[in-house]
């Protein structure tokens, strides 16, 4: 019995114990510890033996004729995996994570890695196959089934028009040595991979749209390393949250990148936008651009190297916001600095952003100054294309508007 069998190895514990499953109704609850922790792929995440408890309660009323058994039981000391076999009929009365039962058989395998303690079970992480649970109660078409085949050309069919809609130029784009473009949908927004070690670091983070063509792009590019934040508003921080690695950014910035993502300081109707455009953008912010708010891990500042570029503090636009800049081959990747598109997309020459989007309007102004003022051969923006032939002068025009 569960607890006493102390002399007992770990693997002659776990054979009792999924012989038991099934058999014994109250099997959880003398096997597990009362301060179990149990993750079951899919069902439990971290959870406790009130969690465990519950989950095979309800799997019994789900599959009445349910059993376990143990195949193969391998380890060492206190932690063994055991390759299980789960046979049952969805008969009922219960449900089963939602679904009406449907008398189909289930037959499924998977493993678990246990450890044991006095007797009684301390840690399970458990896996399965949660394909196959649909696939054989019927959620899901067979494999290899015309109507799995019909399924996946619609997925593929789906995911290619995305990708054309949201990333229309797909692969990444090498703007400068060391440096890919990634440009989506909408906005225009570019995220910038730069050469990092063996991978890249990705500087702005674009709009939340943008994830899939971003990791993809950084995967074939030898795998993010970090993400730094030009600026923290909700369309340059947007796919950040999806990654795990450290986010960085100018130190007057964290309060955005880890909050509103630049509303504090904005109108909430965006009422200077024009009405066509305010809706659009309340839409964008919220469904399309904004990832939500990212945890920053450290910040960098004004002279600091970033894989050989240098951080030039340019506040307005957002207080913390800055430019990688590389003298020596002029190039700035330069994000809101300048804006060189119009509201709705189409080219323009360089300009200020829109005064109800800066924090301070002037600051933005002196900012873009000292942006020309490096003379860079070419500024690679937070959307659209990049400026370049006379850089310098035409930054100038823009910032004396």
């Amino acid at each position: 019995m569960a607890g006493t069998s102390t002399s007992s190895t770990a693997a002659e514990l776990m054979r009792e114990y999924f012989a038991s499953i099934g058999r014994d109704p109250e099997a959880q609850r003398r096997w597990y510890a009362d301060d179990a922790r149990v993750t079951l792929a899919g069902a439990i995440e971290d959870g406790g033996k009130a969690e465990v408890v519950a989950f095979f309660d309800g799997l019994y009323a789900a599959f009445p004729d349910l059993r376990m058994e143990a195949l193969e039981v391998v380890g060492e000391g206190d932690t063994v995996a055991v390759h299980w076999r789960l046979r049952g009929t969805f008969a009922g009365p219960e449900r089963f994570n939602g679904i009406e039962p449907t008398g189909a058989r289930l037959d499924l395998r998977g493993v678990d890695v246990i450890t044991v303690r006095d007797g009684r079970i301390v840690r399970n992480d458990a896996y399965t196959d949660n394909m196959a649970i649909a696939r054989q109660l019927g959620m899901m078409p067979p494999l290899q089934s015309p109507a799995e085949q019909r399924m996946t050309a619609a997925f593929n069919a789906r995911t290619s028009l995305a990708r054309r809609l949201l990333t229309p130029h797909g692969d990444p784009e090498e703007v400068a040595d060391g440096v890919w473009r990634v440009q989506g949908q909408p906005g225009r927004c570019n995220v910038y991979l730069v050469r990092d070690g063996d991978g890249v670091l990705m500087f702005d983070a674009g709009a939340r749209t943008m994830r899939g063509a971003v990791a993809a792009a950084a995967a074939r590019l030898g795998g993010l390393t970090r993400i730094v934040l030009g600026h923290g508003h909700t369309d340059h921080r947007g796919t950040a949250p999806a990654f795990d690695v450290p986010v960085l950014c100018h130190p007057d910035e964290v309060v955005d990148a880890e909050g509103s993502g630049g509303w504090r300081y904005w109108d909430r109707d965006l009422s200077f936008l024009p009405p066509p455009q305010r809706q659009l953008h309340k839409l964008f912010h919220a469904r399309m651009w904004d990832g939500g708010p990212v945890k920053v891990a450290g910040t960098v500042s004004e002279g600091d190297d970033v894989a050989g570029f240098e951080v030039v503090h340019l506040p307005g636009h957002a207080p913390g916001m800055i430019a990688l800049w590389r003298a020596s081959d002029r190039v700035a990747l330069s994000t809101d600095a300048f804006y060189v598109l119009d509201m709705w997309g189409r080219d323009t020459e360089p300009h200020l952003p829109l005064p109800g989007y800066n924090h301070d309007h002037e600051q933005a102004r002196a900012s873009l100054r000292k942006l020309a003022a490096l003379d860079p051969a070419a500024c690679h923006p937070g959307h659209a294309n990049a400026l370049t032939g006379d850089v310098r002068a035409r930054l100038e025009r823009a910032a004396a508007e």
